[in-house]
């Protein structure tokens, strides 16, 4: 889908400005043009998409659906469906925050958050050609119950107060007839409602994503074997923690933990670190805190990160 602005942003960096690609700067500056631009795309696109729908489909019809179900029923199509989208976890937060202003039950749409940048299907394909169908299956599974456990969890605890960004129904729903609503009134107020949630979380975006790109640029692997390498029990803790404030895409993340496994990482505590990048990265906290409050992401971060650490622990006693 970005593949022409990524030429562009190769041809900008490396030709234009005549960078030098193995830079640590370079690769930060990389990172960040491209990354900010895909992101706020998305943002706009995404959410301009989702509340053009809602104006046709009134939102309640779902939540009586899914309410309708067992609720295990939802998080499941909220977790598969993470595998179809092809996001990392800032990637993800467009459609995040379209299912919030659809009013889809939140642990359902933290399903769906959790699962779309630990198991597209992109990752599935990279893990079987690097480590065979056993590994691949395995960690598919893990992703999955830990979307859905997590999501069920926060479902649970009645957190929608934490919502910062203000839920409510598109404006062209209030009509009584919905065939007397213009095509040209709902394209408006589609975009009226997008431009408003990006004027509020666009500052998080760039600080997001600022900080991701310092990371991604500046910190060798070396250092990340160093400190969590080794056949120690601790290994998959301290991979986690190193693995949080980082920031990349499964896909992208792959290759190093082949390096890493190379190294004399073990295979759980590399997929430890994978995942709590991929998933809890600092620069998506950034993001959505200016959607959630802080004891929401700490709710989030808390639970993801103890299931990403027994599946570490897991794949390490038993691989």
């Amino acid at each position: 889908m970005f593949y022409y602005w990524e030429k562009f942003v190769d041809f900008f960096v490396f030709s234009l400005l005549a960078l030098d690609k193995d830079a640590h700067l370079t690769q930060a500056l990389h990172f960040f043009i491209f990354d900010t631009v895909k992101i706020l795309v998305l943002l706009v696109v995404i959410i301009y998409l989702v509340t053009f729908l809602r104006s046709y489909f009134p939102v309640e019809k779902v939540r009586d659906y899914l309410s309708g179900k067992h609720k295990l029923i939802g998080h499941i199509f909220a977790a598969f469906f993470g595998v179809l989208t092809p996001f990392c976890s800032c990637s993800a937060i467009p459609l995040f925050l379209g299912f919030l202003q659809a009013r889809i039950p939140l642990g359902v749409t933290f399903s769906y958050l959790i699962s779309a940048p630990l198991s597209d299907a992109v990752v599935i394909a990279l893990l079987f050609s690097l480590f065979g169908i056993k590994i691949t299956l395995l960690y598919m599974a893990c992703a999955l119950l830990i979307a859905i456990i997590a999501g069920l969890v926060i479902g649970s605890l009645n957190l929608e107060k934490e919502i910062l960004l203000e839920v409510k129904p598109a404006s062209c729903c209030s009509s009584s007839s919905e065939e007397d609503i213009s095509l040209k009134y709902r394209v408006k107020e589609a975009w009226k409602d997008s431009l408003d949630i990006l004027k509020k979380i666009y500052l998080y975006v760039f600080i997001g994503i600022g900080i991701g790109a310092f990371i991604h640029g500046y910190v060798p692997s070396e250092m990340i074997v160093k400190y969590a390498g080794g056949d120690i029990w601790y290994a998959p803790i301290v991979a986690v923690i190193m693995g949080i404030p980082m920031y990349s895409s499964a896909a992208g993340m792959l290759p190093l933990i082949e390096v890493l496994t190379s190294k004399g990482m073990l295979l759980g505590t590399a997929l430890s670190f994978m995942m709590a990048v991929v998933a809890l990265s600092l620069p998506e906290a950034m993001i959505l805190k200016r959607v959630l409050s802080i004891k929401l992401i700490s709710i989030f971060f808390g639970i993801v990160g103890m299931a990403i650490l027994l599946v570490g622990f897991v794949f390490n006693m038993i691989l």
